[in-house]
């Protein structure tokens, strides 16, 4: 019988305290301005410590008693009012440097960000500013230096969002409940950018799925050709859930 050998820390003398952790969501707020071709990010301004007067991420710690969707729930709600949206558990950070208070704080309490992306239709979203020092929109590419590591979850986001696009049905979340196919290519070439795929294979690759469904209905923008007004069917895009690679 093998005698029990003793716990190379314990018996070197090193030991480790266990991590005081506090938990806080935040949330990386996505919007497509068709009018601009714009993909934007919601940002606050900070008014408390750390990071005052820096730009960074909307937010919040979790209360006693709330769950993490909860959190996300209120910090979203308390931001920005709009009719829909998506919203989508994105990445645990918690880095031991991702936060100064840890070094400041006496009890040397960590500080965990449980992350979120939305994406949220621009023609309706109503922005509130109480509890900061600003809010704004911001264009993806013109997004500063923020406050933590926002700017990495920002990245972290922007790489899901691209994702989530290929393979799932997001983008009829903040479309207006009829739209027409241009419109539907608007917002996957603002997104993905202009060459993921041209318009006629788009076009004739939503169609040929057969979750898009004609609402006999027409309407005319500018000089062009009236355009089909279609509606997502959701039952009709079932079989196709969670496959890579539907839209292009």
């Amino acid at each position: 019988m093998l005698a029990h050998e003793p716990d190379s820390q314990a018996s070197s003398g090193i030991s480790h305290a266990l991590a005081d952790f506090k938990v806080g969501v935040d949330i990386v707020i996505f919007s497509v301005d068709t009018e601009q071709n714009r993909l934007l990010t919601l940002l606050v301004m900070r008014h408390d410590a750390p990071f005052v007067g820096q730009w960074c991420l909307p937010g919040a710690l979790v209360q006693q008693g709330e769950s993490l969707e909860q959190a996300a729930d209120r910090a979203l709600s308390e931001k920005v009012r709009v009719n829909s949206l998506y919203l989508e558990q994105l990445f645990t950070f918690g880095g031991p440097d991702r936060d100064p208070r840890e070094s400041e704080d006496s009890f040397g309490v960590r500080y965990l960000s449980v992350s979120y992306f939305a994406l949220v239709r621009f023609a309706d979203a109503k922005l509130i500013a109480d509890g900061v020092s600003g809010i704004a929109w911001y264009p993806l590419d013109q997004v500063p230096t923020l406050a933590f590591d926002h700017n990495e979850i920002v990245k972290y986001g922007d790489r899901r969002l691209r994702n989530k696009l290929e393979y799932s049905p997001i983008a009829f979340d903040v479309l207006p409940e009829t739209f027409t196919l241009s419109d539907l290519y608007q917002l996957y070439t603002i997104v993905l950018g202009d060459n993921f795929s041209d318009y006629s294979n788009f076009r004739s690759r939503l169609l040929k799925l057969g979750f898009l469904a004609d609402t006999g209905r027409k309407v005319s923008r500018g000089a062009g050709r009236p355009a089909s007004l279609y509606r997502f069917d959701a039952q009709a895009f079932a079989p196709f859930k969670d496959k890579p690679l539907v839209f292009i």
